[in-house]
């Protein structure tokens, strides 16, 4: 391991004593940082450690307290992100910023700041995107593109500004794994022409297989610089949190006779509008002490999924969805509570939390129904000391790193949030559990303490459904894994006979009709 961060190449960008504070917090703390031209270097840290911090100092949304950001040997200043694209930095963000209604053209003059002919971008893009090893139709309407389209979007739209650093957040957190190696064929070819990469990832064997170098951030400061390549998954993720990480450990199920929990019984759905996926004739059973997995390519419906479980959309018979033996296709999601359900959603900032609003009251959002003897008195007032101490508990519990007492929402970071939603719906202890991409963007500590709690919530005796396109994670919590493709879902397949390649097959498309057996199990 080097301590120091040396590099022999000349550096395009240096980081000196870069500091930022958020009130008592020192969010960066002296962060010092090379990144040599050429190079693909790695920003690992735990949720909360000053990675979304420092790359928003470099790329000019926030404004540091104090250092310096050294550019090709001369310090700058960089104020805003146009002055960062100026200087020739780009970045392409974890939640990506596109227009549904748009084609992919469009979207790329909206960033480029230049009244250049749509034909004339279009062929730019059509023309860089081959030449990457990107596939993208330029016409095509982004609301009709999978995640991977879309993030070829921005990577296109990044790279037609010409920078010379691109800094890349997450970036193959929504990604197919044969995705995800379209994109290191294209990062590696980019630093074969002299490019350099700042690249955030929690997928650790991904950063030792592409990266040259990896800085490690905790608790805001520089904890070690290293070669990737010499060390392993374990290695890092210590680095990272301090201590050992364990992976999830599958307990084996109590005998007995389990009984049914959640019953889906020919869910169908017609599309809600031109970018929604129909679900057909969908058969599903959930039974105390399991965790089934749902896999599957973003886009195939499991939004609409998640929609019709959590009561979002109801169903059109009240008997399409049973809660613990009780008809609830046509209760809403607070009824649904009410029967012991608790729901995670895809999209933590908007749909999982009110961005400003305070934890506390985000926690009351949710329970008001459910926990209404504990959070409000009798004549309908908030019980605000009780309503203190269950978040204090969650926030213990989950381990979630925060600036303040009770802060808002969005002053946590994305995989401190997922955290804290994630342990709001463990702590009533539910029934049913569904889930909804329990571990994007979060690091490699708090996905293993995810885990390990969906996995002891089923074993003591809950059903837990999780929709995830991490098939490392549905292999490490399932007990079965159904995929779901074009809005139909597969017979789940037992842990102990699923594959990866026959994982795969499915999820390409291959007998995803559920069988005759399951609807007549359910």
């Amino acid at each position: 391991m080097n301590n120091t961060g040396s590099q022999t190449k000349a550096d395009l960008l240096e980081v000196r004593g870069l500091t930022k504070i958020f009130g008592s917090l020192k969010a960066c703390d002296a962060v010092d940082l090379a990144i040599a031209k050429g190079e693909i270097h790695a920003l690992l840290g735990e949720n909360g450690a000053g990675k979304s911090t420092l790359v928003k100092m470099l790329f000019g949304s926030l404004e540091p307290a104090s250092g310096d950001i050294v550019w090709k040997g001369a310090p700058v200043r960089v104020s805003s992100p146009g002055e960062a694209r100026a200087l020739g930095i780009g970045m392409v963000f974890q939640h990506f910023s596109l227009f549904e209604a748009l084609t992919a053209a469009e979207n790329i003059a909206l960033s480029l700041g230049k009244e250049t002919p749509i034909s004339e971008i279009a062929e730019k893009a059509r023309a860089l995107s081959k030449a990457y090893g990107l596939p993208l139709d330029p016409f095509a309407l982004v609301g009709d593109l999978s995640v991977g389209e879309r993030q070829r979007i921005e990577i296109v739209r990044c790279l037609l500004q010409e920078p010379e650093l691109i800094i890349l957040d997450e970036p193959t957190s929504v990604l197919t794994p044969q995705e995800a190696d379209k994109l290191f064929e294209t990062l590696e070819r980019l630093r074969s022409e002299g490019k350099s990469i700042l690249y955030i990832s929690h997928r650790l064997e991904e950063v030792k297989r592409l990266c040259d170098r990896a800085t490690v951030l905790r608790h805001g400061k520089v904890v070690a610089h290293c070669d990737p390549r010499n060390e392993s998954p374990a290695s890092l993720a210590r680095m990272m949190v301090g201590d050992e990480v364990v992976g999830a450990e599958r307990p084996p199920r109590e005998a007995g006779e389990p009984e049914e929990m959640l019953g889906i019984c020919g869910l169908s759905r017609k599309p809600a509008g031109p970018f929604s996926v129909q679900l057909h004739d969908i058969w599903l059973t959930v039974k105390s002490g399991e965790v089934i997995g749902i896999a599957g390519v973003a886009g195939n419906g499991q939004g609409e999924f998640f929609e019709a479980i959590s009561g979002e959309v109801l169903q059109e018979a009240p008997n399409v969805l049973r809660i613990r033996g009780k008809a609830a296709g046509k209760l809403d999601i607070n009824d649904r509570r009410l029967l012991g359900a608790a729901f995670v959603p895809e999209e933590r900032l908007g749909h999982g939390a009110a961005p400003t609003l305070k934890l506390s009251e985000n926690l009351l959002l949710s329970r008001f129904r459910t926990d209404a003897n504990a959070f409000l008195s009798k004549v309908g007032l908030v019980a605000s000391g009780a309503l203190a101490k269950a978040s204090k508990r969650i926030v213990a519990d989950m381990d979630v790193r925060k600036s303040a007492e009770d802060p808002e929402a969005s002053a946590l970071s994305g995989g401190n949030l997922q955290k804290f939603i994630i342990g709001r719906e463990l702590d009533r202890q539910p029934s049913v559990m569904i889930v909804n991409q329990p571990t994007w963007g979060v690091d490699a500590g708090a996905a293993a303490r995810i885990r390990q709690a969906l996995i002891d919530l089923a074993r003591a005796g809950s059903a837990v459904l999780v929709i995830s396109q991490d098939l490392d994670e549905l292999f490490e919590i399932s007990d079965s894994i159904a995929v779901m493709h074009n809005g139909r879902l597969s017979e789940p397949v037992p842990i102990g006979d699923a594959t990866y390649e026959k994982i795969g097959l499915l999820m390409g498309g291959a007998d995803a009709a559920a069988s005759p057996a399951v609807k007549e199990a359910v």
